[in-house]
């Protein structure tokens, strides 16, 4: 009799695991040129892009760290770029609205790393963006003109990473992996002008001399040089000679720069008669003093005159 006997082979397959590796590279983040008189932040973004392989279907935990940068923090609130030495505030986020701020375990302040998770494929592989949010701070007015820089790298940039199943990025835990980018700006040369008119009032026969009082306020960038200019107004008159109109009649006046009405304030066809500045980035106001001389008294009404005000820089 023939008899069968059966082996039963039984194959083991450990379960394999493999060490973890990322890769990371980051774009920089551009704020282009930024109007520091308007006083409104600008925002910009930038990316980080993540390569990672290990062990199949393993979820890995990314704490990209940002600390303060090669230009520094002034605060909590503000990193800085430089030009030189001169400092200009801005600041990275970990959300759209900019409300929590993207910081590192190696810095002095409160703010950490955002937690990322990827989980990679059944073959082991994974990859993924993440967006860091930008904000050049309002209100900056003292900024200089230049192009400001602040450099991630090597301990501004220390991003780790490990196989964990928590979401903390407290701490210096992980395989360490580095990236580098860069923050900049540009702040231009820019001025502002606004006026107040000049109302000689309600006078009655035109037989001392009646004087009042205007003025241009300019706000520049610190250090732009500016020249302000008045033309001759309506009638391109001569700046002491300007006139006031009301239909045919006319009231002759005259704009000075000089409270004894001595030094007319004109434009470039009166040669010496401008008015030069250098911006501090605070509003400068230039006080405009006018005056109405006797002469003939001219029909009961209300004379006015528009005279055009530039500021070149």
């Amino acid at each position: 009799m023939l008899r069968a006997v059966g082996l039963l082979l039984f194959l083991m397959l450990p379960t394999l695991s493999f060490a973890q590796s990322c890769s990371f590279s980051t774009s920089n983040m551009n704020f282009g040129a930024v109007d520091t008189l308007s006083g409104i932040q600008v925002n910009s973004t930038a990316t980080i892009n993540v390569n990672c392989t290990g062990t199949p279907l393993q979820r890995i935990l990314l704490c990209p760290n940002l600390a303060a940068g090669s230009g520094g923090a002034s605060s909590a609130a503000a990193r800085q770029m430089l030009s030189g030495a001169n400092p200009f505030n801005y600041q990275l986020y970990a959300d759209s609205a900019r409300s929590v701020i993207w910081g590192s375990y190696s810095w002095a302040y409160a703010a950490r790393s955002p937690a990322f998770a990827l989980t990679l494929s059944a073959l082991g592989n994974g990859s993924g963006t993440i967006t860091v949010y930008g904000a050049v701070l309002g209100s900056q007015p003292a900024a200089t003109t230049g192009t400001y820089l602040s450099n991630f790298s090597g301990t501004h940039a220390p991003f780790r990473y490990r196989y964990t199943t928590n979401s903390n990025c407290n701490a210096a835990s992980g395989t360490s992996a580095t990236t580098s980018f860069s923050v900049n700006a540009s702040v231009a040369a820019n001025c502002l002008v606004a006026v107040q008119n000049i109302d000689f009032g309600t006078k009655g026969v035109l037989n001392a001399n009646v004087d009042a009082t205007g003025s241009v306020t300019a706000t520049c960038t610190p250090g732009t040089t500016y020249t302000i200019s008045l033309n001759g107004g309506t009638t391109n008159s001569a700046p002491t000679a300007r006139k006031m109109s009301r239909g045919s009649a006319t009231v002759t006046y005259g704009l000075y720069k000089d409270v004894d009405r001595s030094q007319p304030w004109g434009d470039a066809t009166t040669p010496g008669s401008t008015v030069a500045g250098t911006g501090n980035g605070a509003a400068q106001v230039l006080t405009v003093y006018g005056r109405v001389p006797p002469q003939d008294t001219p029909n009961p009404g209300t004379y006015t005159d528009t005279v055009v005000v530039t500021l070149t820089y």
